[in-house]
């Protein structure tokens, strides 16, 4: 079998049930790309987004137009993609399964794309994923690297690649500009498209043998389509056993970096309608089980489920396993209405802030400032602040920390993840701002109400002017962090923002107070 599926957990499935049934009805629906499954309301988006459910074998007939790209670009020894969501989380982690280097752009941060420019430009080709090209993050993305592409001299038709969907204005825009370009199934989501163009493209490039991730695809979606005990024991686990939280560890696995795609498959397709399963990635099994979650590994490891396969056979059977959670919970798990509305908040403070004439982010004044964090919200220092967040925390619910930082360098602050949840025994997430926002964004606004939140803002040691926009990466990234405060401030949750003056200082600052909750 491509999937070994072992733990405790599995003497509580009953597939006697009628819920157990139902959920084999709902198996067989999606092996036939049924667009009624989850109901009439959704029945006109799922109708235009299963070909999914084809990927492992229609993505081959990619194989002679990427081969000639990689040809094509056989000079290039460095990939930087630019994507958000899930045009870069697959590629993620392709990279880090497969020992290859991708370096994924999914952030506004200044700091952070700064990586991205201090490598050998000559020798880089730069892969912009945006099914349409209007994602506001990978347009200021693609606008940069391209100006300095061209400020350095070089044809910019030669160091960047487009994956897009077919007529979309981003692929009428670089074809006609004489950009390669691959289109997408157009009949796709996002975070259903690991096996599509946006995983193909980037892997090839980086060296990775996407061919044989397509095959143990193919042959794990022959395997449960024919035996379908395997996927409907875990579609039950999920929707019928796990509560709101589940708890995900790729420690020891194989497939590193697998928690962070799931993440966003699961947050994202679930959460809304006030239900949902919120994924809290940890990096163990004894640190994924605070706050009581149900755990699963992707190796033998001891927590509720066990889950080992192959790459390829781990990408087609979570995406099927979240299609058939999302029938059982009622939901359609194939729409993000929330994630636009941060989105709005966004662009609404841009304009306000043009309009007044500012050309960078306002003074904000803070509640009290401790060292080098000022504080926005209750509490007189860091500890009491987050002290506060901890106690503000209803019942059954989960801290959410939210960084708009640099992740390679600031990475340190990870640890509060840790630190929170073992001095709150609450599940407690961390993402990365603004990627999270097309990940567990979604889950924040619309699924259960039950979250307290900590956002991580900073002072940036460099910035870039985004060509064709009237401000810069700092003041977006600034941006965005406010707008999803303004989003989450307007449903009434708890909510601290701690803003670092400096940003190493601030970060050992903030991990000392939690050190000492």
């Amino acid at each position: 079998m491509s999937l070994s599926i072992t733990g405790a957990s599995l003497k509580r499935v009953d597939r006697t049930s009628a819920r157990y049934a139902f959920l084999r009805e709902v198996h067989q629906k999606v092996a036939r790309k049924d667009a009624t499954t989850w109901g009439p309301d959704a029945a006109a988006e799922a109708a235009i987004r299963l070909n999914w459910v084809d990927l492992p074998e229609s993505s081959i007939a990619l194989r002679d137009e990427v081969t000639t790209l990689k040809e094509k670009f056989a000079d290039k020894s460095r990939v930087v993609l630019c994507g958000m969501g899930g045009s870069s989380l697959a590629p993620e982690v392709l990279a880090k399964t497969y020992n290859r280097e991708i370096f994924v752009v999914d952030s506004t941060d200044p700091n952070y794309l700064a990586h991205a420019l201090n490598g050998d430009i000559s020798k880089t080709v730069f892969v912009v994923s945006s099914k349409s090209g209007s994602t506001i993050e990978t347009s200021s993305q693609r606008a940069l690297f391209q100006a300095t592409v061209a400020d350095a001299g070089l044809d910019v038709t030669k160091h960047m690649v487009f994956v897009t969907d077919p007529g979309s204005p981003l692929d009428i825009e670089v074809r006609a500009a004489g950009f390669s370009v691959i289109n997408a199934d157009p009949h796709v989501g996002g975070r259903f498209s690991a096996l599509s163009a946006f995983g193909v493209v980037p892997a090839v490039l980086a060296g990775i043998d996407i061919w044989s991730v397509l095959a143990d695809a193919s042959k794990a979606k022959a395997e449960f389509v024919a035996n379908d005990e395997n996927i409907l024991d875990v579609a039950y686990l999920l929707s019928e056993v796990a509560g709101q939280y589940i708890g995900f560890t790729d420690h020891g696995s194989a497939v590193p970096g697998i928690s962070d795609w799931i993440e966003q498959l699961i947050a994202e397709s679930t959460g809304k309608d006030g239900k949902g399963r919120l994924p809290v990635v940890a990096e163990s099994v004894a640190a994924a089980e605070v706050g009581n979650p149900f755990t699963i590994a992707f190796a033998d490891a001891g927590a509720d489920l066990n889950v080992v396969a192959p790459l390829g056979a781990h990408f087609i059977f979570w995406e099927w396993v979240t299609a058939i959670v999302g029938a059982a919970l009622a939901i359609d798990p194939f729409n993000q209405p929330n994630v636009t509305e941060a989105k709005e908040q966004t662009l609404a403070l841009l304009t306000e802030w043009a309009a007044s004439g500012a050309t960078s982010v306002p003074a904000l004044t803070p509640q009290s400032t401790d060292g080098d964090v000022e504080i926005f919200g209750a509490g007189e220092s860091i500890t009491d602040s987050l002290q506060e967040m901890i106690e503000s925390t209803v019942d059954g619910g989960y801290i959410a920390i939210m960084a708009y930082l640099d992740r390679k360098n600031d990475v340190a602050l990870e640890e509060l993840r840790t630190l929170i949840a073992s001095a709150s025994g609450k599940p407690t997430t961390f993402g990365w701002g603004p990627r999270f926002m097309h990940s567990t964004g979604q889950f924040h606004k619309a699924g259960q109400p039950n979250g307290t939140f900590i956002q991580i803002t900073g002072e940036v040691d460099c910035d870039f002017d985004i060509p064709g926009r009237d401000f810069s990466f700092a003041t977006l990234v600034a941006a965005q962090g406010l707008g999803d405060g303004k989003a989450l401030a307007k449903r009434q949750y708890p909510l601290l923002r701690l803003h670092l003056k400096n940003r190493s200082a601030g970060i050992e600052e903030i991990l000392k107070a939690a050190r000492a909750l």
